[in-house]
């Protein structure tokens, strides 16, 4: 089926190949010249492992053009699973400051362009402060309104580690962000309670919120969430991997939809977590969701995106005459 996608990193989606060609090609020694050797050391083992390798390979990227190189593999990707349109996270925090930031807006924006006249697919970035580097987020939320401006950037996200930097740190940037007509999202409610998810909602705006399943615990919450129809961007194997979903238990999506929470489905980091959008469906089917459930699920999710008005109409044909195709 065609499908959205609202929650994915850029360099969480990157495969474990690529970055070694990158790190090759700019000359980085890495702890082994073997790719196979290589890809073990890039499979997930637990959430520190995770961050270690996320945040080392954002160091092989030394030039605008490594950074255009992750965009066509990215948009690559995502044609082949279908996927027509996808807002992913850029992690600008960690951006190299010697790269020219008018040449990495360039090189993004064109390769962002390429990848929707080779292969259809709509690519979106939001810029993404990573919240354990709090002074950053000023120059995050300058080169955003810069690439907003340009035509590259829709928004502006908060990621990272939840505990011990809270929403209200960045509250300030957030409504610069508003004024300056970005879209405002926040990662919230995944590793810590739901005072993250209240302060992501009340002092920073947030359109919307990446995982949220912790709101399960606040039936206040639940009540907001359901009455004002934020939508929630789930990542099922995420949760699983770190550990947010117990193995084996059912995930939270559930009995979130259940409460009347809207929820959206999304694949996170999935060159990292060995998944992709497609094996999130898959993994609410083997759940019980059936088919019908599936699809309003990818509605909804293309429903909210910040895609323009014109655009999502011609996406909503699209999903239209794919639902008119499948047999009764």
């Amino acid at each position: 089926m065609p499908k959205a996608e609202i929650h994915v990193h850029l360099e969480g989606a990157t495969a474990a190949a690529t970055y070694f060609e990158i790190a090759k090609r700019n000359g980085i020694e890495l702890a082994t010249d073997d790719l196979p050797q290589w890809n073990e050391y890039f499979k997930f083992r637990d959430f520190n492992h995770f961050i270690e390798v996320y945040v080392g390979c954002t160091k092989f990227l030394r030039t605008a053009d490594d950074y255009a190189l992750l965009v066509r593999r990215f948009g690559e990707q995502q044609a082949a699973l279908n996927i027509k349109y996808t807002e992913t996270f850029v992690s600008c925090s960690l951006l190299p400051e010697h790269i020219d930031r008018s040449a990495f807006l360039d090189a993004i924006r064109g390769a962002a362009e390429e990848v929707e006249a080779a292969h259809g697919v709509a690519v979106r970035f939001i810029a993404d402060i990573s919240r354990e580097i709090p002074a950053s987020q000023a120059k995050v939320l300058d080169l955003a309104i810069e690439g907003r401006k340009r035509g590259v950037f829709i928004g502006v996200g908060l990621g990272g580690p939840e505990i011990g930097f809270p929403p209200e740190l960045f509250a300030q940037t957030y409504r610069a962000a508003r004024q300056a007509g970005l879209h405002v999202v926040a990662h919230a409610g995944e590793t810590v309670g739901t005072a993250s998810m209240i302060g992501a909602l009340d002092a920073l705006g947030a359109e919307r919120i990446g995982h949220g399943v912790m709101s399960l615990d606040d039936p206040d919450l639940l009540a907001r969430l359901r009455q004002t129809q934020i939508p929630l961007e789930i990542c099922p194997q995420s949760n699983y991997r770190v550990g947010v979903t117990a193995p084996g238990a059912p995930h939270q999506i559930r009995a979130l939809k259940d409460a009347g929470v809207y929820v959206t489905v999304n694949s996170d980091d999935p060159a990292m977590f060995e998944t992709d959008l497609t094996n999130e469906y898959r993994t609410l089917a083997s759940q019980g969701f059936g088919w019908d459930e599936l699809w309003a699920l990818n509605r909804a999710t293309l429903d909210a995106t910040f895609a323009s008005d014109a655009d999502k109409r011609a996406l909503k044909e699209t999903w239209d005459r794919f639902a008119d195709e499948i047999p009764a």
